[in-house]
């Protein structure tokens, strides 16, 4: 019989509602047997509306407890590398929330870990298992546009009302995430490309901070190169008059366009023809990763996004922002 996997959650916020939570449900194989988080109210909350049976509110009564196999952390990232070293010590298979860690080096810490206890570890960039994403790749697969020249991915949108209003977010917070918006936002397409396009050997950037409404960075342009000589160009604005957010994969016989974000068509154009596919997503938009993790742990398949691809994507990431790092 197939193992049965009980998952428990660090942090059960507001992506575990309905984004996460409820994959680790529906798919077959897996449990969510329980969930953790400071405020008792808060998680005895979230247990009792989403069925869990077990509910914690310290990280390491989760992590030690016996029942459990596996363990997501869906926290803030600042706390990333704290719990996936207890995760890795206890020895349980981990899926870590995006981005990896707030540093490059910090996530070499993390894969180390699970590579030296040989245990599965996996990122959360679950674009690369959702299926219009895979449908762009099939097409560059099919060399439906030619040999690959060029990827360019433009995305802007006005200032958050949480930042205008001068409360504390985490997530413009230098501390815990320097690129901001970059660091939450920007990871999921950087780390696409590289599962599209192939692994970057050099990529560079600006970086600043235009509104100083907070510490973290708002405005960053960056490019690169892929080792396979496709190069790349993106920009990401996050005080702009309205939001915008396309991608183009410019080839020798044709282009491919979509959003990161946005569930619009994928669309191939080429000097004949123009195909527009639209591709809705699941319910709970983690659901593909998660099954995928499920796959890859029953030895069906290998898992696009793992411990090492989010360190890479990682590495890129800090090379963009200009922050001082390892060689990869």
């Amino acid at each position: 019989m197939e193992k049965l996997y009980k998952w428990g959650i660090i942090g059960c916020g507001s992506v575990t509602e309905v984004k996460s939570g409820p994959a680790y449900q529906k798919v077959d194989g897996f449990e969510l047997y329980a969930v953790m988080r400071r405020d008792r109210l808060k998680v005895e909350d979230f247990a009792k509306r989403h069925g869990v049976p077990k509910f914690y509110t310290d990280e390491d009564a989760l992590i030690n407890d016996p029942e459990i196999d596996a363990i997501y952390i869906a926290t803030p990232p600042n706390y990333h590398t704290e719990y996936a070293l207890k995760v890795a010590e206890a020895g349980k298979i981990c899926c870590i929330e995006k981005p990896m860690a707030p540093s490059f080096n910090e996530c070499v810490k993390i894969t180390n870990a699970f590579r030296h206890k040989n245990i599965p570890l996996y990122v959360a960039y679950y674009r690369r298992s959702l299926p219009r994403f895979k449908q762009v790749k099939t097409w560059l697969d099919e060399n439906s546009i030619g040999a690959i020249r060029h990827v360019n991915w433009h995305f802007c949108k006005p200032t958050n009302p949480l930042d205008l209003s001068g409360n504390y977010n985490w997530r413009t917070d230098s501390k815990i995430a320097y690129g901001g918006y970059f660091d939450d936002l920007a990871s999921h397409g950087i780390d696409l490309f590289i599962h599209l396009l192939g692994d970057i050997q050099e990529a560079n950037g600006i970086a600043v901070n235009q509104q100083g409404l907070y510490t973290a960075m708002d405005s960053v342009s960056g490019n690169w190169i892929h080792k396979s000589g496709v190069t790349g160009t993106g920009s990401w604005n996050f005080g702009s008059e309205k939001r915008e957010d396309f991608v183009h994969i410019y080839g020798s016989k044709g282009k491919i366009s979509f959003s990161v974000f946005n569930e619009d068509p994928v669309v191939l154009e080429t000097n004949s023809s123009k195909e527009s596919l639209l591709i809705p997503n699941p319910e709970n938009i983690q659901f593909y990763h998660v099954q995928n993790i499920q796959k890859h742990l029953s030895k069906a398949i290998l898992h696009p996004s793992t411990g090492l691809t989010a360190m890479h994507t990682s590495w890129v990431l800090d090379r963009i922002l200009g922050k001082s790092i390892k060689t990869l």
